[in-house]
């Protein structure tokens, strides 16, 4: 049985470029033995404003190779993104491409 994530609040996210949003950052979630299929997705949904689609495709890829990036975009969004994901339980990393 997986976390029960409560509610999640979905960032702001904007195409605004300031000197740490240069557009060359990622944001990579890892696979575990917690979060449901359904979870990783809606999270994902919420987090990027991805389709159905792209969310079951990106939690496929993390559970069968073991991490996916999921998102690219500044520094100040990846970790915008990233603060959302985490908050499943699921191990996120946001790194420079």
């Amino acid at each position: 049985m997986g976390v029960n994530p409560g509610t999640i609040e979905r960032p702001e996210l904007s195409d605004a470029q300031g000197p740490l949003d240069d557009k060359g950052w990622q944001v990579t979630v890892y696979n575990n033995d917690v979060n449901t299929y359904q979870e990783v997705m809606i999270v994902l949904i919420l987090a990027t404003g991805c389709d159905e689609q792209e969310a079951f495709i990106e939690a496929w890829e993390v559970d069968h190779y073991g991490q996916c990036v999921v998102h690219r975009s500044g520094q100040e969004e990846c970790n915008q993104v990233s603060q959302v994901i985490s908050t499943i339980g699921i191990r996120v990393e946001v790194s420079q491409e």
